[in-house]
């Protein structure tokens, strides 16, 4: 329970990495946040994105993306599919309506 990050998309770029100048160790993930209480699951409106290097282990900020880059990150940024952002109601939720619907029917039924 409580927030967390899901992984909605990775790709391997072909672009130079502006550190160190390799040309296949690029790799972009797009996260978004998760909110999951007992009743229901929320995704955020805001999506995460990270840009790191495997050749020399480093995280590349976008200050640092050259436009090859930044092309390259519009169109995975397009093809991420993010989750939606109304509620998904879990199965707890569910059984709390019909008791809430029973106990009003018992109510009902003993008054009337």
């Amino acid at each position: 329970m409580g927030d967390f990050q899901k992984t909605i998309h990775t790709a391997r770029l072909n672009n130079n990495c502006p550190t160190c100048f390799g040309k296949d160790g690029l790799e972009i993930t797009f996260s978004q946040k998760l909110k999951e209480t007992i009743f229901f699951e929320k995704a955020s409106r805001q999506i995460g994105k990270s840009l790191y290097c495997h050749t020399c282990k480093n995280t590349i900020y976008p200050i640092n993306w050259t436009e090859d880059i930044e092309r390259v990150y519009d169109y995975n940024y397009k093809i991420a599919e993010t989750k939606k952002q109304f509620p998904k109601t879990k199965p707890l939720f569910y059984v709390l309506i019909v008791v809430a619907i029973a106990v009003i029917a018992a109510v009902i039924y003993t008054v009337i």
